[in-house]
């Protein structure tokens, strides 16, 4: 039998499931979920294998219209998710119209590689509002195949691998097939820090962080990691630190348990806070952080 392998890129406004869904196909905890839009900013390929075919999941941030650097940078993995994408799904959720930016929709209507449209969180409606949705949809993208999902239910999730495995092109693997994803380990540190700021803290402050992690020693035991929490100003500093170190504590408490989950074993976590001044315009600091190409 011949072996199928392809890259399907995952793309979509903020907040649409994109990760979950993700998540969802690859049976792993890869991209990061929270209910704050510009949760991802980086692609994140996510791999699944069979005896016969291995899929390359790609998750993109979701499609904005950017206002500094680091949000360009961003669009620029979703521009890329064009260029060597095998399929490409396109998601929306009910009650959604429209794609944030009108370049991005062009592209997808004109493609010439196969479009499958998931609409989904259909759990958050009823059959009517489903109706519509599959009618507005159909208008809009006559070049798609529309599938109705839930990606935290896993509701059609099943029917929409099976039919990406019926349209994967025949190649042989582009990875190894016990590798799961294309990011290192300190990669997946950087993130689940992130997420719990994205949860704990408002307004302008999780959009002003980044993460650098500077040690990870993994031993039989144990992994023992140190990781820097880069913020933009002294007054941001203080807000994730908090009083006596509270805030600042409840962070490494809950990424610790998590990163214990993601990598099977007991982890020593080490968070410190650094100023890094208007990191998110800097080019220099950009490609640092590995956003700019």
């Amino acid at each position: 039998m011949a072996h199928k392998a392809g890259f399907v890129n995952i793309i979509g406004n903020p907040n649409v499931g994109k990760s979950t869904l993700m998540n969802a196909f690859v049976g792993e905890r890869l991209s990061i979920i929270t209910n704050k839009s510009q949760t991802t900013r980086h692609r994140i390929l996510g791999i699944v294998n069979g005896d016969d075919f291995q899929v390359l999941f790609s998750d993109t941030p979701g499609i904005i219209k950017p206002a500094y650097e680091l949000q360009e940078s961003m669009m620029d993995f979703v521009k890329s998710a064009f260029e060597d994408a095998d399929i490409l799904l396109y998601i929306v959720e009910l009650g959604e119209k429209d794609l944030k930016d009108e370049g991005f929709f062009n592209k997808i209507t004109h493609t010439k590689i196969p479009v499958l449209l998931l609409l989904n969180k259909i759990d958050k409606g009823d059959e009517a509002q489903l109706m519509e949705a599959l009618k507005v949809w159909e208008e809009k993208v006559p070049n798609a195949e529309i599938f109705a999902i839930s990606a935290l239910e896993n509701f059609g999730v099943k029917e929409v691998f099976q039919r990406i495995l019926e349209l994967l092109p025949e190649n042989p693997p582009f990875y190894p097939k016990d590798q799961l994803t294309d990011k290192p380990e300190r990669f997946f540190v950087n993130e689940i820090l992130r997420e719990k700021i994205l949860m704990h803290y408002k307004k302008e402050i999780p959009y002003s962080v980044e993460i650098e992690t500077e040690e990870f020693f993994e031993e039989d035991e144990i992994i023992r990691i140190r990781a820097i929490i880069m913020v933009e100003r002294e007054s941001q500093k203080g807000i994730i630190i908090g009083h006596k170190g509270s805030a600042l504590k409840r962070i490494g408490v809950e990424a610790r348990k998590d990163l214990e989950a993601f990598f099977g074993k007991q982890v020593h976590l080490e968070t410190y806070v650094k100023v890094n001044k208007n990191w998110r315009s800097d080019e220099k600091q950009l490609r640092r952080f590995g956003y700019n190409k």
